[in-house]
């Protein structure tokens, strides 16, 4: 339990507070005077909460509670106010006191003010050590290789890295393409470098021109002083450019050049800049086809496409689901303050039903939302959209039994793996109790 520092110069009020917290579960240690508490919170730095009355002499609560928001802001500090000191209490409150009781109280009213502090403590920092968490995690360990499909492709991106050649990212929306992106960068000799990300599709022509190669002064309307463009920011570093079949053949042809030989002049300028910063492109459209259709220069293709790396759709990795679940439930935790939750057999399994037409990113914002909307101890069916839950033939009904949803799941599974193997392991089982479930279920 929570060690609570008491403060009084009232040596019967000290005594009926510590005997109330102490019958709680709470070690209790006294203080009394605020010289004499701070002296007890510089000696046993394990204190957890301080309740202090505000009428002390030589130094009241208020003036307690400020030297004590000074070296430790995060404690939560409880003032004791006589009846009418309303005043006091706003002032109290003002420089961060978390509650205050006017007096006279009962040993309830203080062990439930004293209880909800702890837990807002406690909220508070979980979420921080949720936060310092995945501050830390690497691009690889967010990227979750938990199939051998993902291993393999992680492996192959680390191969890249260590190269400058320039890598072309494909696969669906929502795969997660530019966090590949920015793993490579990460395990590159350019990771010190900046990473410059660009949307190849959010801006026209002429704007998405000066964004990526920057612009001098006079060159269009508005340009009232040379703009660097992102190229430049990226000197020593990594271009991510999205959606890279979405520039026009203008564009393409000064992008060839800048893969070529480095170089490329700004908008209206003529003095030729010559940069170092490696491409990483990334597309959801079929480069193959758009060559065909003259939409893409072929030399452009080729040069882009030294190191291609699909990223497959979230429906071809249903083994990830859980894990990538579990992961997105721990980022809006920490993002919303919210304690952790476990979803419901049924929500798990209504997750690993569904298609994902919006691939990782839809399942990140799902999982989100359940989060956030969630009343209950865990996610549960109902906290999940409507369309997750009647999407025809991938999306189990809200009728189907727990044992429904596990059989269409198998079944699911067993479609996308090659071997009994590999669908044990992607389902995480063993082999033996898949073909039990495939017996039972009549998959045989």
């Amino acid at each position: 339990m929570a060690n609570i520092l008491v403060v009084d110069d009232d040596r019967n009020i000290r005594r009926m507070l510590a005997n109330a917290l102490e019958a709680a579960g709470y070690q209790v240690f006294e203080a009394s005077s605020a010289a004499q508490a701070l002296t007890r919170l510089t000696a046993a730095p394990m204190v957890d909460l301080v309740l202090t009355d505000v009428r002390m002499e030589k130094m009241d609560g208020i003036r307690l509670l400020e030297q004590i928001k000074h070296t430790r802001p995060a404690m939560p500090v409880i003032i004791m106010t006589a009846f009418g000191s309303i005043a006091a209490a706003v002032e109290a409150m003002r420089l961060g006191a978390y509650d205050y009781l006017p007096k006279p109280f009962s040993a309830q009213q203080i062990r439930q003010t004293v209880a909800r502090a702890l837990e807002i403590q406690s909220l508070r920092q979980e979420n921080r050590a949720l936060r310092s968490r995945l501050e830390r995690l690497s691009g690889s360990e967010r990227f979750l290789a938990s199939t051998p499909q993902t291993a393999a492709l992680l492996d192959v991106a680390a191969q890249a890295a260590a190269s400058d050649a320039t890598v072309l990212l494909t696969g669906e929306s929502g795969t997660g393409k530019s966090l590949l992106a920015r793993h490579i960068h990460q395990l590159s000799p350019r990771n010190n470098g900046p990473f410059v990300s660009v949307a190849c599709t959010t801006l026209s022509e002429h704007l998405l021109e000066s964004e990526l190669f920057g612009h001098v002064r006079g060159a269009f309307t508005g340009a009232i002083k040379d703009k660097p463009g992102r190229l430049e920011a990226a000197e020593s570093g990594t271009v991510f450019l999205d959606e890279i079949g979405d520039l026009s053949l203008g564009l393409q042809a000064k992008l060839l050049r800048f893969l070529q030989e480095k170089t490329f002049e700004r908008v209206g300028g003529s003095q030729t800049l010559q940069i170092d910063a490696r491409i990483i492109a990334a597309t959801n459209q079929d480069l193959e086809q758009l060559v065909k259709e003259k939409r893409l220069r072929e030399d452009l293709y080729y040069r882009l496409n030294v190191i291609e790396l699909r990223l497959p759709p979230l429906r071809e990795r249903p083994a990830e689901i859980p894990i990538l679940t579990a992961s997105f439930v721990e980022a809006a935790a920490a993002t919303h303050g919210k304690r952790m939750l476990e979803l419901t057999p049924e929500a798990a399994a209504a997750l690993a039903a569904y298609s994902w037409p919006g691939n990782v990113r839809e399942l990140r914002n799902v999982i989100e939302r359940a989060l956030v909307l969630s009343r209950g101890d865990r996610i549960t069916v109902n906290d999940l959209p409507d369309r997750i839950l009647a999407a025809p033939q991938t999306a189990p009904s809200r009728n189907l039994t727990l044992e429904e949803l596990e059989r269409r799941h198998i079944e699911f599974v067993l479609e996308q793996a090659m071997t009994l193997e590999e669908a044990a392991e992607m389902l995480g089982i063993n082999v033996a109790t898949l073909w039990r479930k495939r017996r039972r279920y009549g998959m045989e």
